[in-house]
């Protein structure tokens, strides 16, 4: 398939973060566009409103004439989160379609292009959307495909008018490796979608496989500590290649000095909050460096980078009460989330709302979820949220309240907790989780503010 030669696109499963990017970026240059998915959501609705049609209900009859047989200007991609026994799926494999997934349209669209690629288990879309923006904001220019909404720029797709290309890469599926990046980042390595790799040893080999492909003469930054052998390492507050120090904060903002064997940034202010995006800061600004950003500008741009969408995200910020959005469904990710918000927010009483993705995810990490949750004050956690799979017999979210140590926690169902908000107003509310608790932010800022 040859990028010049596509000229419709129809994609199933059209409301997946990466999907309507993809989507977005076919639109823009001039494809026919149109999609199915099981839901409407707002990003949907966006892609509706930009002139991509997009249906809802899984059936055959809805698919446009124009999308009846095979040709080689026609593009069908797919999620594997689609079901296999999808009526849309399945007529366009009876047809004959060649049907590509997400990674591998990154694939076509990158090939030829100088490509970033930023990989790992938790930190990728933050760091990819930094990376993003200080090429943007630097004037260097790029486009990019990420896996969340930049507050900067309102989009999961960003059109350059250069060679060069960010994308985040996705290890579900092995997804990455059909990627052959010029400078490739690894953020971290945990074990994670062991319904696919069995074990983290196969997710490990997936990894060093992607570090593998890097074109000849390219680059591979990892955190350091990672079981990569050759490459440039980053820290925060550790010997490494490029690292962070003197991290510091001030009036609610972090502060931190950046050091290489070649250049020296001091006192950048960092545009979003969080320990753990000082460490994503510290990749981005070796990855930029690379390509020739000055310090100054790199240093500007940070300090102007408003975050992604669900990512460490303020819905309320004032002197009584803070509401926090955040993304992370791993371990390792809400202990960096919780640990940031206490550290900012020190004297407040801090309420977290934790909706478990995966039945799978639960079961192998039931224990490390209770000990990440743990570091909260008062915990509501929501049933678990199942994406693709089926109910595993005895895998419920009482598995991680069981585990838990602390005394102020409870199972309860989305209203209830929008109603234990709006009646118990904490000053300190953190939701978190990768299903569609979304939905909830809204409710819940309304809950927060009703006198």
């Amino acid at each position: 398939m040859e990028l010049v030669n596509i000229k419709r696109v129809y994609l199933v499963g059209i409301g997946g973060i990466g999907m309507s990017g993809l989507a977005r970026y076919f639109r823009h240059l001039g494809c026919v566009v149109c999609g199915y998915d099981k839901t409407s959501t707002e990003l949907t609705s966006e892609l509706h409103n930009e002139g991509i049609p997009v249906i809802f209900d899984d059936r055959k009859d809805w698919i446009p004439k124009i999308f009846q047989a095979p040709d080689e200007s026609t593009l069908i991609i797919y999620t594997p989160a689609i079901p296999k026994d999808s009526e849309v799926l399945n007529f366009f494999k009876d047809k004959g379609f060649e049907l590509f997934k997400r990674s591998q349209v990154l694939g076509i669209i990158s090939k030829g292009m100088f490509t970033v690629a930023v990989a790992g288990t938790h930190g990728k879309t933050t760091t990819s959307t930094m990376i993003a923006h200080i090429l943007k904001d630097s004037g260097k220019d790029c486009s990019a495909f990420l896996g969340g909404i930049s507050s900067n720029y309102h989009s999961n797709v960003l059109y350059g008018k250069n060679n060069i290309v960010v994308v985040e890469a996705d290890e579900y599926d092995r997804s990455f490796l059909t990627l052959h990046p010029d400078i490739a980042i690894i953020t971290s390595m945990d074990a994670d979608h062991l319904d696919i790799y069995g074990d983290h040893a196969h997710l490990t080999e997936s990894f060093k496989l992607f570090a593998s492909q890097i074109k000849p003469g390219g680059k591979l930054i990892h955190k350091k500590g990672l079981p990569l052998e050759t490459g440039f390492t980053y820290a925060v507050d550790a010997d490494a290649d490029a690292s962070a120090s003197n991290i510091r904060i001030e009036n609610g903002d972090f502060y931190f000095d950046f050091k290489n064997s070649n250049t020296s940034i001091t006192n950048i202010k960092q545009g979003i909050a969080g320990l753990h995006n000082i460490e994503n800061a510290v990749a981005a600004i070796e990855a930029t460096l690379l390509l020739k950003v000055s310090p100054d500008a790199i240093k500007s741009a940070l300090g102007s980078f408003k975050g992604v969408k669900r990512r460490f995200e303020y819905i309320i910020k004032n002197d009584h009460q803070v509401f926090i959005d955040d993304y992370a469904h791993h371990p390792e990710e809400l202990k960096a989330c919780i640990r940031s918000v206490k550290k900012l927010y020190p004297d407040k009483k801090l309420t977290t709302i934790f909706q478990p993705h995966l039945y799978t995810r639960t079961r192998d990490f039931a224990d490390g979820f209770a000990e990440a949750l743990d570091l909260s004050d008062e915990l509501l956690i929501l049933d678990i949220y199942p994406a693709r799979e089926l109910p595993i017999e005895g895998v419920n979210a009482e598995m991680i309240l069981g585990r838990m140590k602390m005394a102020n926690k409870r199972r309860c169902g989305k209203r209830e907790a929008i109603e234990i908000v709006k009646n118990e107003k904490p000053a300190l509310l953190l939701t978190v989780g990768a299903g569609d608790i979304d939905q909830l932010v809204q409710p819940l800022k309304q809950a927060l503010q009703d006198v």
